[in-house]
């Protein structure tokens, strides 16, 4: 797949406002479309979601908030501008606090215009040719290309009973993958049985997966199928494969050469019939080298395999992943939220996201939980992310915070004496004033700590 234009839809009445506006926009290498009026954009709309929208306010029959209107019902993370005569002015700032993106005054400078579609493409969330054919992996929301090409090689593996391992991070998505695999295959219609491996101790593992019967062990006070029945003709999810005991690994190398479980208790095998999906994040080659992953598992469970890649590599998804979340989340706190502010979300996008996806989604749920406004702040999206909000500073900011926070920690130490605090810190004290001036630390104000 190569990657295309990204689109801009521009909607006016005024013919001559059309055409500035497509020139000035082709000019700059965006693909541009145009409709004369909010009826007719609609009508684009329902065929093909562009980045961005950009709406003349005042317009004959529906006027520009009404059309923001109905694309926010539908496509909340698509940017919508609203250009506006000097008189509307008040009328479009009220808007941004409905969510509109910005807005642009007539007669527009054709540098603040650039600017702000740079920007909004930039944190666009709307989709942009992507065809979702069907409902089978509706649970994973992307506009990434590298997860678009995954979902496509998942679509033609689900038809076969291939064993499949999900490698990534996480919190990056793997249990969505293999649920949607599930449905894409003909099992759909059977269970999904999910476990993690790392999550349950050894000795009761080995029994949620293949079942005991009654009396085999202390505390079986009946017979219980395990997973691996339950799944029948299904799936069976293993997530954090890695985490298996070594024991359990022959027995599960075992089910799947033989296609049988034997329950705890029982000399007697029993057929199965399950697919196998497995996850994990830990490097699986590096665990066969030193003892920990049986090889010969690893290449039953490997027949085919897919990397998700970290939300910091599809940042493009970000957008679009935190508006769906909001929407969950309004719905559940009912809430009267309209979006994001356009610098929280651009916090959002330039963020590491350590914890991938699942961080994301607690950051937006405790920025709306403490929400007082129509819209997410950048000030409640700082908070929810406790500060981390920004990427890795430059070694010179890191290293001048740790020089103020040093210094004013000695200042604290010795009551404000600078001497002390140079004898401390191995410096002469000459050096150590040159060092409290660059951060402008004034000992006189840590005398009456």
């Amino acid at each position: 797949m190569t990657m295309s234009k990204a689109r801009i839809l521009i909607v006016d009445d005024d013919p001559d406002i059309l055409r500035l506006l497509t020139f000035r926009l082709e000019g700059a290498d965006y693909a541009v479309e145009s409709a004369d009026s909010a009826e007719r954009a609609l009508a684009k709309l329902s065929v093909a979601i562009p980045q961005l929208v950009i709406t003349d306010l005042r317009m004959s029959g529906m006027d520009g908030m009404a059309l923001f209107e109905n694309i926010h019902k539908s496509n909340p993370a698509l940017p919508v501008i609203i250009l506006t005569a000097h008189g509307t002015i008040p009328d479009a700032v009220a808007a941004t606090q409905r969510g509109v993106f910005g807005y642009l005054t007539k007669p527009f400078d054709g540098k603040d215009l650039l600017q702000q579609v740079e920007k909004a493409v930039s944190l666009s969330g709307g989709r942009a040719n992507i065809n979702v054919d069907a409902d089978w992996r509706a649970e994973i929301i992307t506009r990434s290309l590298a997860v678009e090409s995954i979902l496509g090689k998942a679509k033609l593996v689900a038809g076969s009973d291939a064993s499949v391992l999900i490698r990534g991070e996480s919190g990056t998505g793997k249990e969505l993958l293999a649920r949607a695999i599930h449905k894409a295959s003909p099992r759909a219609a059977k269970p999904f049985v999910a476990i993690n491996c790392g999550a349950i101790p050894e000795q009761l593992l080995e029994s949620e997966l293949f079942g005991h019967m009654k009396g085999s062990f202390t505390g079986a006070a009946r017979d219980y199928k395990g997973l691996f029945q339950a799944a029948e003709g299904g799936t069976v999810f293993l997530d954090e494969i890695g985490d298996m005991p070594l024991p359990l690994q022959v027995k599960l190398l075992r089910v799947l050469q033989d296609k049988e479980i034997r329950p705890i208790g029982t000399t007697q095998s029993i057929a199965v019939d399950v697919r196998i999906i497995s996850a994990t994040h830990r490097n699986l080659e590096e665990a066969i080298k030193t003892g920990g992953f049986r090889e010969d598992l690893y290449y039953r469970l490997n027949v085919v395999s897919f990397g998700l890649p970290a939300l910091s590599e599809r940042r493009e998804d970000i957008p679009v992943l935190a508006t769906h979340f909001l929407n969950q989340l309004v719905s559940r706190y009912k809430k009267p939220l309209n979006g994001f502010a356009s610098e929280a979300m651009e916090i959002l996008i330039k963020s590491a996201w350590p914890g991938n996806i699942r961080e994301l989604y607690n950051v937006v749920e405790q920025a709306v939980a403490l929400s007082t406004t129509s819209i997410i702040t950048p000030a409640l999206v700082d908070s929810a992310m406790r500060g981390q909000s920004a990427e890795l500073s430059s070694f010179e900011s890191a290293r001048s915070e740790f020089e103020r926070d040093y210094l004013a920690k000695l200042l604290k130490i010795t009551g404000g004496n600078v001497t002390q605090a140079a004898k401390l810190a191995k410096r002469n004290r000459t050096e150590f004033y040159k060092l409290l001036q660059r951060h402008h630390l004034d000992p006189k104000l840590f005398k009456a700590l």
